[in-house]
């Protein structure tokens, strides 16, 4: 084994911060894994809101700033995974997912679950791109 390092995190200015020691991104090869990402403003750290759709926007715009700055874009998503606080919301999210991937249709699994890092986060969203 060589020691060689064949991933890297994705750094770039305006990206969002991650809550824990991971990073918002991770490239290996052609692929870039996004690590989940919630409503907040990348410059003020705040959460957009208070609804899901308006946070389901923001998160892929973090999402989207990441993947740029991996050499990618939402057009080369695979995969996706949605994680709702309340399954209620998912006909919002769902439209507001729609518009943004704006035809790209990823794989994706979609779950409720009990309870998101962030007060008042109502969604959050991993990826997995490639970089063309």
């Amino acid at each position: 084994m060589s020691g060689t390092k064949e991933h890297s995190p994705v750094v770039s200015d305006g990206l969002p911060n991650p809550i824990g020691p991971y990073s918002p991104g991770v490239t290996f090869d052609r692929l870039v894994f996004v690590s989940g990402q919630g409503a907040t403003v990348p410059e003020t750290g705040e959460l957009v809101g208070p609804d899901v759709e308006a946070q389901t926007e923001q998160v892929f715009k973090n999402i989207a700033s990441i993947l740029e700055a991996a050499g990618s874009s939402l057009d080369h998503v695979l995969r996706c995974g949605v994680f709702l606080a309340d399954m209620r919301d998912f006909p919002q999210m769902n439209a507001v997912y729609e518009r943004m991937m704006a035809g790209n249709k990823a794989a994706r699994t979609t779950v409720q679950v009990a309870a998101l890092p962030l007060h008042g986060l109502l969604v959050e969203i991993d990826a997995i791109a490639y970089r063309p």
